[in-house]
């Protein structure tokens, strides 16, 4: 299965929103420069981001986004879902409970798509936004560690 863009860059937009949001809202165009993703692009994954009730936006002088609820509610698969649809990896009718397949009674291959359906499912709704902001959070940290070291051995 390959994700298109949209549900790329919009994992990505999110995670910055809530590394960078801390109860403070974030502006698109802070997130667009940070993720190298234009601000067209950007607002309209955020749009559908806001229709899954995953963000909720500002408005006015000061606005911007802030997460609607919190990063540890939040998965990974609820971000995907919002962005790309179902995750199904084929368009097979068993897989969304729809018997009007007229191959189902012999189809046995509709047991593998239903395995790697589940497979997916369960790894990207395992993974919560909270854990990826913790995980960023390292990733920076460590950077600066490096880079203060590196300037330390030049003097």
């Amino acid at each position: 299965m390959k994700l298109s863009t949209k549900g790329r860059y919009g994992l990505r937009a999110i995670l910055d929103l809530a590394v960078h949001g801390n109860d403070e809202v974030v502006a698109l165009s802070q997130i667009a420069v940070r993720q190298n993703i234009s601000i067209n692009y950007l607002e309209q994954l955020i749009s559908r981001l806001k229709k899954a009730g995953i963000v909720n936006g500002i408005r006015g002088a000061q606005g911007g986004y802030v997460l609607a609820i919190p990063a540890e509610e939040i998965s990974v698969g609820d971000i995907l879902r919002a962005l790309e649809g179902d995750l199904d990896p084929v368009d097979c009718s068993e897989l969304k409970g729809d018997s009007t397949c007229s191959s189902s009674d012999v189809c046995v291959t509709k047991y593998v798509w239903k395995r790697i359906s589940d497979s997916i499912n369960d790894a990207v709704d395992g993974i919560m936004l909270s854990e990826l902001v913790n995980e960023s959070k390292k990733v920076h940290e460590e950077i600066s560690i490096k880079n203060s070291d590196k300037a330390s051995s030049m003097c």
